[in-house]
């Protein structure tokens, strides 16, 4: 295996077919979202990120497997590699790629090029910067994720220091073939609930789902989920996900290429003719990943977000989708709706170099005082109570 690290989209855009491939359907990996991520969340020229895509290619010249990550210099932390679509975005599912059996050998070459040395401890004479980077970052992983997994092993075995941290749950929903088998699923009073709301507004059409299907609808649809979820969490007193330009600017542009590649399904309920709530969805591979939702509060005695989870879960099922993935984040409805948990890391891989040691011992130290503060706080509520 070769590695090449590319540093910019020009580079990168004639692999994005077979980055795709290698992608295996998760949206999230995908050459559409992470170049979209990057040209709305990187820096620039004069800023202090750079693309830093490390490319694996085999022993033909194809692409083998890519690390997708940039490098993000910081006062604290110095030189930080981290997956592209990180941050306020919030991407799950991330992972190195690879072509599926080459996972150890793709991820061997990459712990090589970043550690600048073979797992003997034996100088790698053509790595030239095995400096670059004073922590590797990595968050949104599954836990059972192997790529990641053997990176993290062949990185450890040339003395790199490897340290996990428990995430956040994600939770999926493995769907039926019928409707009724779903409600037979759910606790009695829920699927009584759901089954009174489809009477009384789908079936009758009070309700309808609407669905974006050609370009020309997506800019309305856009605004129709944007205003939804705005007014729902001001009405919490909480600013909402969209108050941020850089995330509406990102989401509105790569709504359109995930149309296009058939990875979008951007819905919206109306009731008596007025948006009462709206569901931004994810498809690829027979999942359905569902990441924003917004809901008008005036219309909260209709149940719209009950009623939207409704209408898109039943489609998704008639459309033979295998699951409905409700991503990271431990909320109780997921539990209610009948997904299931799996765990998810983060990683922090730091180098033997004194400096990324130093950094990185000082990140630890600050973490363990705000823990014993924590626990020092909650001891004095305790006793007040």
């Amino acid at each position: 295996m070769d590695v090449l690290r590319l540093s910019t989209l020009e580079e990168l855009t004639p692999y994005a077919e077979a980055w795709d491939r290698l992608a295996c359907g998760s949206p999230f990996r995908g050459w559409t979202w992470m170049s979209t991520w990057w040209r709305h969340y990187s820096d620039g020229p004069q800023g202090r990120s750079r693309l830093c895509v490390l490319c694996a290619f085999d022993g033909a010249g194809a692409l083998a497997g890519v690390a997708p990550w940039y490098l993000d210099v910081s006062a604290t932390q110095g030189r930080v590699l981290r997956f592209l679509g990180s941050g306020e975005v919030a991407s799950d599912h991330l992972s190195v790629l690879c072509r599926p059996g080459l996972e150890d050998r793709v991820t061997e070459a990459l712990a090589r090029w970043l550690s600048g040395r073979d797992s003997s401890g034996a100088a790698f004479s053509s790595r030239r910067d095995a400096d670059d980077w004073d922590l590797l970052e990595l968050g949104g992983v599954d836990a059972d994720d192997a790529a990641v997994g053997r990176l993290a092993e062949h990185l450890a075995a040339r003395g790199n220091a490897v340290h996990r941290l428990s995430g956040p749950n994600w939770w999926r929903i493995e769907l039926p073939e019928r409707w009724e088998n779903y409600l037979a699923m759910l606790s009695k009073s829920h699927a009584k609930k759901l089954r009174r709301l489809q009477r009384r507004l789908l079936d009758t059409g009070r309700a309808v789902l609407r669905t974006v299907e050609r370009l020309e609808e997506l800019p309305r649809a856009a605004q129709i989920l944007i205003d939804l979820h705005q007014r729902r969490w001001r009405s919490l007193g909480r600013s909402g996900c969209f108050a941020s330009r850089r995330f509406e600017a990102f989401h509105r542009d790569v709504m359109s290429g995930l149309l296009v590649a058939g990875q979008l399904q951007l819905h919206w309920i109306e009731l008596e003719g007025r948006p009462v709530a709206a569901e931004y969805q994810l498809a690829a591979g027979g999942v359905v990943y569902a990441y924003q939702s917004g809901i008008d509060p005036e219309a909260a005695g209709y149940s719209p977000g009950r009623l939207a989870q409704l209408a898109t879960m039943r489609r998704a099922i008639g459309e033979g989708c295998r699951a409905l993935d409700l991503l990271r984040g431990d909320e109780p409805y997921k539990a209610h709706w009948r997904a299931r948990p799996h765990p998810t890391l983060r990683l922090r891989i730091v180098p033997a170099r004194v400096g990324a040691q130093l950094r990185h011992g000082i990140w630890a130290t600050g973490k363990s005082v705000k823990a014993w503060i924590k626990k020092g706080l909650r001891l004095v509520g305790a006793r007040e109570d």
